[in-house]
């Protein structure tokens, strides 16, 4: 089992930024994957950005090169920097990471954290 724990969230100004955390703690060696999700109200969940155990980071293009992603191995957090916040940026973001289960792969999810940007 993995259990991931996110924090940083809130409310912000538009402009502003904010600096997500996702803590993982458990079978944290056999993750194979580790990154952030966001869903905002009335609309699907869409990928933000993954790294890999091997170090390779992918973003959603429609981030445009916004946020950075960054990972921390010694404490198994991954931490999503958000500059210049916009109101659409408003909400729930999921740290989410798999890990190799039987012959695919086994998902875990945070329980979310607000983003809020007022405008």
């Amino acid at each position: 089992q993995v259990q991931l724990v996110e924090s940083g969230g809130g409310l912000v100004q538009a402009g502003g930024s904010l600096r997500l955390s996702c803590a993982a703690s458990g079978a944290t060696h056999s993750i194979n994957t580790m990154g952030w999700y966001r869903q905002a109200p009335g609309k699907a969940r869409e990928f933000v950005a993954r790294i890999s155990s091997g170090g390779t980071t992918d973003y959603a293009d429609s981030m445009n090169g916004r946020f950075t992603f960054s990972r921390d191995s010694a404490k198994n957090t991954v931490y999503l920097q958000m500059p210049s916040l916009k109101p659409e940026d408003t909400a729930v973001y999921y740290c989410h990471a798999d890990r190799k289960y039987g012959m695919g792969f086994r998902d875990y999810w945070g329980q979310g954290t607000q983003v809020t940007v007022s405008s």
